[in-house]
This record gives structure tokens, C-alpha cells and sequence, in this order.
């Protein structure tokens, strides 16, 4: 399997942003490759289009039919510089914080207090499914927004 851009591309990208990966994070191929997943999981199916290659293609991206949120058409063997780009971000999230982009719970087992000291509130959404265990990475949300056709319940990206 093989992330989206490449490890050059990923350096080069961690620089222009003044990141740095820390001491022990898994090799740029494989933080790549977990950013791309998350990055096909969480958005696969809300980007416009369908792949390319069908079911058998083993990324999201290249796509047929696709067009981003201003009209423009995307070109059929084309993965956008946005989409490689928030797969790079997801592989620094990652490399930070290993396993923060796969969440596991068990459906029904979230407590949630709502009073303290005589102070109640109203506990709002469900955490018992699994759309509201998925990590969403502000900046990766941003930088697909273009290429969305759905946006994702309670998130407001300017």
C-alpha cells in the first residue's frame, strides 16, 4: 500500500509548516500511509465522484466525475495537492500522537455527568455511535472543504 504523496513531499512539507517529527515516530512511508487511511476513511465517501480504478482501487483518489465545491472539474488522474496535503497533516498527527487516528470504543459504555453540585445541564448528541467517535482534525476538515459534498453534522468550517 502507499500513502498519497511521497516522503520527500511529506519533509518537505513538515519543514514549510515548522513541524518536525519526534524522536521514535514510525518511518515517513508508514505515518503516510495511516494519514491516507484516515484521510479515505473519514472523507472517502463525501468527496464527489467515484474512484477512478472502482472498488479495487486501494485509494480514494484518483476519481471520475469529480468537481470541487466552485465548479472546476477534476481531472480524472489527478490527486488534488489538497487531499495529499491533509494526509500529511494526519501522518504528523499521528507521529505526535500514535493511534489518535483510530479510534476504538464500545457503543454504550460512555458515562456522562450532568450535574455537579447542584449545577445541571443538558448533554447534547450521542456518543454511542460511531460517527461521533471519529477524530476529526480541524486542519485536515479545512483543507478538504473544497472537495466535499457533505459536510460532517455540528462542524462549521470557514
Amino acid at each position: 500500500m502507499a500513502g498519497y504523496g511521497d516522503d520527500t513531499g511529506f519533509t518537505d512539507w513538515l519543514t514549510a509548516n515548522g513541524y518536525s517529527l519526534p524522536d521514535g515516530a514510525p518511518s515517513a512511508a508508514v505515518l503516510r500511509q495511516r494519514g491516507s487511511t484516515y484521510v479515505d476513511g473519514t472523507y472517502g465517501s463525501r468527496f464527489a465522484g467515484q474512484p477512478a480504478g472502482g472498488v479495487i482501487q486501494e485509494r480514494e483518489w484518483p476519481r471520475t466525475g469529480a468537481a470541487d465545491r466552485y465548479g472546476m472539474d477534476i481531472p480524472d488522474s489527478t490527486v488534488p495537492q489538497r487531499v495529499i496535503e491533509a494526509s500529511y497533516h494526519a501522518a504528523y498527527a499521528e507521529a505526535v500522537t500514535p493511534g489518535s487516528l483510530s479510534t476504538t470504543y464500545t457503543p454504550g459504555t460512555a458515562k456522562v455527568l450532568t450535574e455537579v453540585k447542584g449545577i445541571k445541564w443538558e448533554v447534547v448528541g450521542d456518543a454511542t455511535k460511531a460517527g461521533s467517535m471519529i477524530p476529526v482534525i480541524s486542519a485536515v476538515e479545512g483543507k478538504l472543504a473544497p472537495l466535499l459534498v457533505q459536510p460532517v453534522p455540528g462542524i462549521i468550517v470557514v
